[in-house]
């Protein structure tokens, strides 16, 4: 395993994170548990969590974890500016997090899903989230202040050059990397921690693999090797945090931070002469824009648009797929259909990579009836 300083703040990480919102949920908490066991002894230092994670299960499998684990390791939480409105209410979150993980104190503590500079003013208002934050610093609750963010990177800049912060957690990977790389810089500029989440892009790099070869750039290197490499070796990220389901998935991680070496700049240019804008704006599969009113599942019609989205798939094979999607793909277990948008925007309001959500389920809505 390769290690690394996180930011100024003299912890030293794991490159390869595990990050806590992939568990199989179909598993008990002991068995998912295990995983987590598995990944510190092949060498995994950074843990990371958040309420509501994997059916809100999520820091409650860390915690199982965490009671006969061996070794050091740092753990990383977050609670969202909009719910923890309060100094109040953030303490309250800290405490609960804290019982439910079972540490005494919380290495990282993430100011949660920054999507635009309301949120971030939202958190430091006088009385507000930050303030919470920093007593509990003060206390020993939590040792670093950090931020998870899902804004173009003049704005991460700004939040980091108030100092406020000690690390940003954001969507990074070898796919998106061109529309992203000013924030990394940011964070990096400023000595301030950065990891990186969704590396292989919510799970669409792995599935999609005999589409994306031109993302390997050594003899027998699959794209999503080659993906989890990209953002180990990338000189401006300290950790790669990866969401993990099966000890085979923890297992190739760690072999690729074993003998990994970085992507040369010719090696970059080649990958970025085939990706296109569409990559910076393709689904991730994080969830947060479940919960319609409607009953349609958005997270899974998001998916099934990544096909257009990331290779530029025409509408009719798009309309070809459709019915296989429905009968045993993504759309399976759908209670409504894509028609049934009300528009309501509750689903934009959360998403966040800022897809427009609302158009493409009327372009898949038509795409429904014409394939009726």
């Amino acid at each position: 395993m390769m290690y690394t300083e996180y930011g100024k703040t003299g912890k030293h990480v794991s490159k390869v994170g595990f990050g806590g919102m992939r568990f199989d949920t179909d598993r008990d908490n002991e068995e998912n548990a295990e995983l987590v066991r598995y990944a510190r002894h092949k060498g995994i230092t950074y843990f990371d969590t958040a309420p509501g994670y994997c059916n809100d299960q999520s820091e409650d499998i860390f915690g199982l974890a965490f009671k006969d684990m061996p070794g050091d390791y740092w753990v990383s939480t977050k609670g969202m500016p909009t719910e923890y409105d309060t100094a109040d209410k953030a303490r309250a979150a800290v405490e609960k997090s804290l019982s439910r993980l079972g540490v005494e104190k919380i290495d990282f503590y993430h100011v949660w899903c920054l999507r635009k500079m309301e949120h971030y003013h939202l958190a430091m208002q006088s009385g507000g989230q930050y303030e919470g934050l920093l007593k509990c610093r003060e206390e020993g609750l939590i040792d670093h202040i950090t931020f998870s963010s899902h804004q173009p990177g003049h704005q991460i800049r700004s939040i980091l050059e108030d100092g406020s912060m000690d690390g940003v957690l954001l969507g990074m990977n070898i796919l998106n990397f061109p529309y992203r790389w000013a924030g990394v810089k940011a964070a990096w500029e400023t000595g301030c921690g950065t990891v990186a989440m969704n590396p292989l892009a919510g799970g669409m790099i792995p599935q999609n693999e005999d589409k994306l070869g031109f993302l390997s750039t050594r003899e027998g290197e699959t794209p999503t090797e080659a993906a989890l490499r990209f953002a180990i070796s990338c000189p401006y990220l300290d950790i790669a945090l990866v969401g993990f389901t099966t000890k085979e998935q923890v297992d190739q991680a760690c072999a690729v931070a074993e003998q990994c070496t970085s992507f040369s700049d010719q090696d970059l240019q080649q990958i970025q002469s085939h990706l296109s804008s569409n990559m910076n704006e393709i689904c991730t599969a994080c969830g947060y824009c479940e919960g319609c009113p409607q009953n349609i599942p958005v997270p899974a019609y998001m998916q099934f648009y990544n096909s257009k989205q990331m290779f530029g798939t025409s509408d009719d094979k798009m309309k070809e797929s459709l019915p296989g999607a429905k009968e045993w793909g993504l759309l399976a277990y759908r209670q409504a259909e894509a028609g049934d948008c009300i528009e309501c925007g509750m689903c934009e309001e959360k998403c966040t990579q800022n897809i427009n959500i609302i158009d493409r389920l009327k372009e898949i809505a038509q795409w429904e009836k014409e394939s009726d």
